[in-house]
């Protein structure tokens, strides 16, 4: 029987490590990274329509007013990819519920993007094996791979070529968004400005990070939590410091900025010590504040109609 409507996931991602090379002729920059998909999720349901469609809603007081309502979306892009690839002959209607913060730094409409993809596959019945929906979402976008695999994962090129990493055990994190959010190609030209006339090495993942998320040792991986992207966003954004301070001061085991920010994160010792952070943080006014448990699973299936 062919559905009516499908709603499917896909959490926000953070980057545990974050390493930027010189930027290359084609405008990219190669990274290595070290992502984790965290419990804040984008919901998508996707329904036939004579004509393709996008709205969106969201909760917790997201800012919705820079998610474009037109063919520029993802979601969209990934819907008419599909369709394109599987030789599909018709449209869909997308709304997309949002939980993640937008140009937060979280890959938001990465995402959106996965979710799509995974939704619409499951509307149209079509079993597309798992590696030609990685190759799909490599052409839409640098994070669209992660968020359609999840879980704890190396990242390399500019993001898009990933690959699972071990890590053992749950990882607690107190996520502070911000009410403004920071554009990632600003962001990169901020990181090129500053290090204009430098040798800008290839980017590495430290052997300490990995050993630490495979022994489960919190106190090790939060000396080597870091983000190249941080020094850019807080020339642009220098009030994020103080939020970052904060969160130590309140007893966090570590603190970055999640991708190209502004989303502040802090590394916790488990549920009850991230909730007694967040409390503190909200205290002072920061937010919205929540805590979100790693790694989640990405993109997939919730419902059906």
């Amino acid at each position: 029987m062919t559905a009516a409507w499908v709603t499917a996931s896909a959490p926000a991602k953070i980057n545990l490590h974050l390493g930027v090379g010189p930027v290359r002729p084609d405008g990219y920059h190669p990274l290595a990274t070290v992502y984790q998909a965290i419990g804040l999720l984008d919901e998508v349901t996707v329904a036939p329509a004579p004509a393709y469609s996008v709205t969106v809603t969201g909760h917790r007081g997201l800012t919705l007013t820079e998610v474009p309502l037109d063919d520029t979306n993802i979601a969209v892009k990934a819907a008419r990819l599909l369709a394109e690839t599987a030789g599909v002959h018709g449209a869909v209607s997308i709304r997309i519920d949002k939980g993640i913060p937008v140009a937060g730094g979280l890959a938001g409409g990465s995402a959106d993007a996965a979710a799509t993809l995974v939704a619409c596959d499951a509307l149209w019945a079509l079993e597309t094996p798992r590696e030609q929906l990685m190759k799909l979402a490599a052409e839409l976008g640098s994070d669209v791979p992660f968020a359609l695999q999840g879980g704890t994962a190396l990242g390399s090129g500019h993001g898009e070529l990933v690959a699972p990493a071990m890590a053992r055990g749950e990882y607690w994190w107190v996520v502070v968004e911000s009410p403004e959010g920071l554009s990632t190609p600003t962001v990169y030209r901020e990181f090129d400005a500053v290090h204009a006339g430098e040798h800008v090495p290839e980017p590495e993942i430290p052997d300490e990070l990995m050993e630490a998320l495979r022994a489960h040792d919190l106190e090790k991986l939060a000396l080597t939590l870091q983000n190249d992207l941080e020094a850019p966003a807080l020339r642009l954004r220098p009030e994020l410091a103080e939020v970052l301070t904060a969160g130590v001061d309140a007893s966090a085991l570590g603190a970055l900025l999640s991708g190209s920010g502004p989303t502040c994160l802090f590394l916790c010792s488990g549920r009850g010590h991230a909730q007694q952070v967040g409390s503190s943080l909200r205290a002072l006014g920061v937010g919205p504040v929540s805590a979100a448990r790693g790694p989640v699973p990405g993109a997939r299936v919730e419902r059906v109609g």
